[in-house]
């Protein structure tokens, strides 16, 4: 039998995401998928019980706190349902940017494979949270006796948006994690001031028009308001939105993808 040779040269310059090699590993991403979800609801008592009770429990105290007290704008829907649609993109991205800092870290050292598997396969373990918060949505749909619209059908490309997003922040700060310890500590702290930087708990109609393109750099804001035009019919579909935030999420993962290409070969030397 003819023997078979695999040889890893170091490379140079700005290098791209190397498709064919990330296929040959194709069967460690799914063991790396299925291990973080295992892993994530290994001896708990409400097991993925937790992907119901997060956004649940934060859309009962956005209601109370700034649909009831604060009394802010909700579009004409019930505010409950108004929080929870943008809770379901939301509490996915945020988790991944979560989950996705820390992958690099215990990683090991000694074995090649390519490192970008870590953060993407730590981020679509997050999928199954958001699937279980999707029928959880629809049940509350069914129970404030809303009727999703037509624009339903352009959800898919919303999901594809939030996940390009997510992966695109994810190799940037898995990447940066790294090299600055500093990263992970403040990560929670930045990503509850990221929350008031999209419409979770206010509407996009609230900037004023000068700003709403700006606003829109943001990717998730695309995002949300698209899946409250598309379910709630609060405002006609936010092309202009989506447009923008699908430019931003393009930049930022290709613009990710380079800078973690461009720093994988010093990773284990600095973990």
């Amino acid at each position: 039998m003819e023997e078979q040779y695999t040889i890893i040269k170091p490379r140079s310059g700005w290098k791209t995401i190397d498709w064919r090699e990330l296929n040959e590993y194709r069967d460690m991403f799914f063991f790396l998928v299925w291990r973080d979800i295992k892993a994530r609801y290994a001896q708990s008592v409400l097991g993925i019980g937790w992907a119901v009770i997060q956004p649940v429990f934060s859309m009962i105290v956005f209601t109370i706190v700034f649909g009831n007290l604060a009394k802010i704008d909700s579009d004409g829907a019930p505010y409950a349902i108004f929080s929870f649609v943008a809770l379901v993109p939301w509490t996915f991205f945020s988790g991944s940017l979560t989950a996705s800092a820390g992958s690099l870290h215990g990683m090991i050292t000694k074995i090649y494979f390519p490192r970008l598997i870590l953060p993407i396969a730590s981020i679509l373990s997050k999928s199954v949270d958001f699937g279980i918060s999707l029928v959880v949505l629809f049940g509350l749909l069914v129970w404030f006796q809303v009727l999703p619209t037509a624009w339903v059908v352009i959800l898919p490309y919303l999901i594809i948006l939030m996940m390009l997003a997510a992966v695109g922040f994810g190799m940037w700060l898995s990447a940066l994690s790294v090299q600055y310890r500093d990263i992970r500590y403040g990560l929670n702290f930045g990503v509850q001031l990221l929350m008031y930087a999209a419409p979770v708990v206010y509407p996009a109609s609230l900037i004023p028009d000068q700003y709403r393109l700006l606003y829109a750099l943001n990717p998730m804001v695309g995002v949300i308001e698209g899946f409250r035009s598309a379910i709630l019919a609060t405002n006609p579909m936010p092309w202009d939105l989506i447009a923008v935030g699908t430019c931003s999420a393009v930049i930022i993962a290709f613009s990710g993808a380079l800078y973690f290409k461009r720093r994988e070969k010093y990773f284990a030397d600095v973990i």
